[in-house]
């Protein structure tokens, strides 16, 4: 029977991605991360190396996923509120992409980020997109594209990052924060 290394690295992926959000890049065991997706622990380092560029490789497919399911075309561009309701329902659906970039500043501070060169590249396109928006009149240009990308980022992220803040300031449904999260985007851009 031939090896599938595809889906050997998926599993690997998918069991990593439970285990570091959960515990952080300091406290991932490469034992339970093996464990959980039923393959042997060698094949940890065979694919990605050490707990390190897993951490990495983890952090990078979950950015990844979040960009396909929510791109930054030009229509979103423009509807920058619309943008920010979609990333707030992919943190709903994805909770752990925010504890993977929490830990991931708990972890590196001010050094090198994972994937950085290749992170860049995502986001300079992310602010081209918007720079574009803001040149056609669709978009105020009241804020430069950068304000504007890191604004929306956290303000869609931040009701998953301390969930405990948004039951006790607001005290309001998933729906209705989402609801908000969409008129305070609208009112920054309009």
């Amino acid at each position: 029977m031939a090896w599938n290394t595809e889906r050997t690295r998926q599993l690997l992926l998918d069991a990593a991605v439970q285990e570091f959000a959960e515990h952080g890049p300091a406290g991932a065991r490469l034992d339970r991360v093996a464990s959980t997706a039923g393959v042997n622990k060698e094949r940890i380092y065979q694919y990605f190396g050490n707990k390190e560029q897993l951490f990495a490789a983890v952090l990078t497919s979950a950015l990844e996923r979040l960009a396909e399911a929510v791109p930054m075309d030009d229509r979103l561009a423009a509807d920058l509120p619309e943008y920010a309701g979609r990333v707030y329902d992919y943190h709903r659906e994805h909770p752990q992409l925010i504890r993977l970039l929490h830990w991931e500043g708990l972890h590196c501070g001010d050094g090198p980020v994972a994937a950085g060169e290749q992170r860049g590249a995502h986001y300079a396109a992310k602010l081209a997109a918007l720079a574009a928006a803001q040149k056609r009149g669709a978009l105020s240009a009241e804020f430069a594209p950068r304000e504007l990308l890191y604004a929306v980022i956290a303000l869609a992220g931040w009701w998953y990052a301390t969930p405990q803040l948004a039951r006790l300031i607001m005290a309001e449904s998933p729906g209705s924060a989402r609801e908000t999260l969409v008129r305070v985007v609208a009112k920054l851009v309009g």
